[in-house]
């Protein structure tokens, strides 16, 4: 490798030339910082997080609802929001979990149609 040249990569003239003590810095432009405020923050492109109504951030959010029980397999239907709200009632009031209440009103509907 001793011996070989480098590649040019170009700027040979003007290096050459260059003297490091007429380098002159570009003089920096301190803007000043606005004051934080919430015109600013969506002039800039930012979204608030705070809830666009009052009544979803004063809806309570809904107990988790995790047992092991040996039901494994998942059951999705589609029903009324008072369907949903009426049997979760009845589980709560109960003491049951939903798939326990799925399960005694599978009993009661089969006794009542006998089948």
């Amino acid at each position: 490798m001793a011996g070989q040249e480098r590649a040019s990569l170009g700027f040979g003239d003007e290096l050459d030339n260059f003297d490091p003590a007429e380098f002159t810095p570009a003089k920096q432009v301190v803007k000043p910082r606005p004051a934080p405020s919430k015109e600013a923050a969506e002039a800039a492109g930012f979204r608030s997080r705070e809830p666009a109504n009052a009544k979803k951030a004063a809806e309570p959010k809904k107990e988790q609802r995790r047992h092991r029980t040996g039901r494994n397999v998942q059951f999705n239907l589609k029903a009324k929001p008072e369907t949903i709200a009426a049997f979760t009632a009845i589980a709560d009031a109960q003491g049951w979990v939903l798939g326990e209440a799925l399960e005694h009103a599978t009993e009661l509907l089969q006794r009542e149609y006998k089948r």
